[in-house]
């Protein structure tokens, strides 16, 4: 997240006038995910947990758990087994997955292993070697 503080400057003949805050600039800022990210060229080997979100575009050995939203970033991999409540994969992953809620495997990721999921989205150019339990089990 990025903060912006802009201090006014006080010229000698505004001394008297209160301080006035500028308004909105014309500088654009590209969208970040909001939450903790493992960045490309992290290696990780072992578990990883975590509650809210995660953005991972490095690479992981062991097991992912949470209650949260997980990212698997373009240049991502992954090897283990993923369970948490979703998904959304981008790059690469060698291993189950598991999710509470939704898995969605994007353009140009590829899953090696079995994914069980109450709703699962798979768009064009995806690599998907395995088996799918899609749906609630009811």
């Amino acid at each position: 997240m990025f903060t912006r503080t802009t201090e006014p400057t006080a010229h000698a003949n505004e001394s008297a006038r209160p301080s006035v805050v500028p308004g909105p600039s014309n500088h654009t800022l590209m969208p970040t995910q909001s939450g903790p990210i493992l960045s490309q060229g992290v290696l990780i080997k072992g578990s990883i947990k975590f509650l809210n979100e995660l953005l991972i575009d490095g690479e992981v050995e062991g097991t992912i758990d949470s209650t949260g939203t997980l990212t698997i970033g373009e240049h991502a991999r992954i090897r283990g087994e993923i369970r948490t409540k979703s998904v959304k994969v981008l790059g690469t992953v060698e291993g189950n997955i598991f999710v509470t809620e939704l898995c969605e495997l994007q353009a140009g990721c590829t899953v090696r292993g079995d994914i069980e999921a109450p709703r699962l989205v798979v768009n064009e150019n995806v690599t998907f070697l395995g088996n799918a339990k899609v749906g609630t089990g009811k």
